[in-house]
């Protein structure tokens, strides 16, 4: 009964967790770009009252043995990169990436970081960069400040028209081994970690990288009807393991009071 109270309290737990993670996903429903996580779980150690195949005599041996779990933990929460839904905005700054690549930002500390949210700006000083005013990397020129026209083609290449003539960018993505082992810093960006891999750049539409759509963004991956499915899920399971530990309670004082 003791062992039911700790099992339980550690599925309440991870359902706890698992509610949290959902909220999250929800929240960023909306968000450009945001790619959903995905929490798992894995069962704690177990306590071997009798083993499978130890010898009972006569060359016979058991065929299962006794284990007695003691609940779950968090194993880890994994981002889940398929591409959101592209959505038009017709603007000539907002670029989707349709598949594998990532922007490459530069940080205010001279680090650089990686994001899928592709609704840019030009600065005052014609640098193309984030809603945060971070700079892209990977080819974006300057654009002068004369510019009358912007085409971006689904394979990079950057064409400013002026008045003075056209000039022409190559934008590069990235990419990793592993996208799920990125460290996630909010603000829609990550950097990379010793799990991710190093960054590998490539031109959009070639070599397996997503190709760019200008005038498109990317919204969150997230379904709202499955991570509704998830909360119901959670709640009941958490309710469960609730019910548990008041069964596991109502026992020990059936023993406590079985000499009165």
């Amino acid at each position: 009964m003791i062992r039911a109270l700790y099992s339980s309290a550690s599925g309440m737990h991870a359902q706890q967790l698992n509610l949290d993670n959902t909220a999250n996903n929800l929240a960023n429903v909306n968000t450009t770009g945001f790619k959903k996580s995905k929490i798992e779980f894995q069962d704690l150690v177990y306590q071997d009252t009798r083993n499978a195949g130890a010898d009972v005599g006569n060359g016979n041996t058991l065929p299962t043995g006794i284990q007695l779990g003691h609940g779950t933990q968090l194993a880890a929460t994994s981002k889940i990169f398929t591409t959101g839904e592209l959505t038009a905005t017709k603007e000539r700054w907002d670029v989707a990436i349709n598949g594998d690549g990532f922007f490459e930002v530069l940080l205010p500390d001279g680090n650089l970081a990686y994001t899928r949210d592709g609704a840019l700006k030009v600065d005052q000083n014609g640098q193309v960069t984030t809603s945060q005013g971070y700079v892209v990397q990977g080819g974006f020129g300057v654009v002068p400040a004369n510019t009358t026209n912007i085409t971006i083609s689904n394979n990079g290449t950057v064409t400013v028209s002026t008045p003075d003539g056209d000039e022409v960018f190559q934008v590069n993505l990235v990419r990793f081994q592993n996208p799920s082992g990125l460290k996630n810093i909010g603000g829609n960006l990550y950097t990379e970690s010793i799990a991710s891999g190093p960054p590998e750049q490539g031109n959009p539409g070639e070599n397996g990288f997503g190709r760019l759509l200008q005038g498109y963004l990317e919204m969150s991956n997230v379904k709202v009807v499955d991570e509704m499915v998830n909360l119901i899920v959670a709640q009941r399971a958490y309710e469960v393991n609730a019910k548990s530990i008041q069964a596991a309670d109502e026992m020990m004082a059936l023993a406590n009071n079985i000499k009165r």
